[in-house]
């Protein structure tokens, strides 16, 4: 039988190094030369941020929904940590998550706005990962 605490960690570390990844990926589009695939590149921003918050909320044993929803997961998240009002631009990156992915929408994502759709993403990193390292997991 394994120990709770132990799946818990390894799960969240899993959330985790998905959400890093997002992260690199949305970082490295940046220097892609040939096309601006801008609308992929939000999508991984908001990828990073859903998973770093869904990783949060594993932690502390919160059931979600499956929502890719920034704003209802940070309420959520809000009941247990007071670090969610500093992240109320996050809210701005969850048309990437559908919207924005499929033919018919007729919104263009700027570099500029992906830009910005990363350093909301990093931040959300930093934000997340200092709370779950005090709150003991070994990240």
């Amino acid at each position: 039988m394994s120990d709770p605490k132990y799946e818990i960690q390894r799960k969240v570390k899993e959330w985790v190094s998905y959400a890093d990844d997002d992260l690199i990926f949305a970082q490295h589009g940046l220097d892609i030369t040939n096309g601006e695939p801008y609308r992929q590149i939000a999508f991984h921003a908001q990828q990073c941020v859903e998973k770093y918050l869904k990783a949060y909320l594993v932690y502390r044993g919160i059931d979600f929904p499956y929502t890719h929803d920034i704003s209802a997961l940070l309420k959520i998240c809000a009941e247990s940590a007071d670090w969610t009002d500093r992240l109320d631009d996050a809210k701005k990156l969850t048309p990437y998550a559908t919207t924005l992915r499929y033919p018919g929408v007729d919104n263009v994502v700027t570099r500029d706005e992906v830009a910005t759709a990363i350093e909301i993403a990093v931040r959300v990193r930093k934000f997340v990962r200092t709370a779950l390292i005090a709150e003991g997991l070994d990240i």
